[in-house]
């Protein structure tokens, strides 16, 4: 198992809108099918794929878990920080298998569709759940959100 919070070949991603970040998910998709792609994380492309469209998810179908109130103060006071910056690496969530959730294993293509689908949900429709972690969050925040997500994990795929 690779710790992921001390991986140094990490592509730096920076994503403006969901549009790029659909483009770096067929880049990544294609190099897959060509046999090009590299990964330096623990999961492979369909994993990735499935965890972030997991995370989208939750806004609508709601979250598998509560945050203790003194975990919620530290992460409202670095929501700026994540959503300018970033997320970090290495980030694993107590009493959870594989410190996660949506990372059932699943071919590149069927993550894919399951991410495209996400994120069309996320610029259709609005979140009837608040995150547990964040709270109520503007459309705009949700979807910078989960740009920054994608470019943690997406950063350990190298297409060709």
């Amino acid at each position: 198992m690779i710790d992921t919070g001390k991986v140094q070949d990490r592509r730096k991603l920076r994503f403006a809108s969901i549009d790029e970040l659909l483009a770096d998910v067929e880049r990544i998709v294609a190099a897959d099918r060509a046999g090009a792609l590299r990964r330096t994380g623990n999961w492979t492309a369909g994993q990735v794929f499935g965890h972030l469209a997991t995370w989208i998810n939750f806004a609508y179908e709601g979250y598998p878990f509560k945050v203790p109130w003194f975990v919620k103060l530290f992460v409202r006071a670095k929501k700026q920080t994540y959503l300018r910056d970033g997320m970090p690496a290495g980030v694993r969530l107590p009493r959870t298998e594989d410190g996660t959730f949506g990372t059932e294993p699943m071919t590149t293509s069927e993550g894919a569709e399951r991410l495209r689908a996400a994120v069309a949900r996320l610029r259709s429709e609005p979140a009837r759940f608040d995150s547990p972690a964040w709270g109520p969050m503007t459309l705009e925040e949700q979807i910078t959100l989960a740009l920054r997500h994608a470019e943690l994990h997406l950063g350990f795929l190298h297409p060709g």
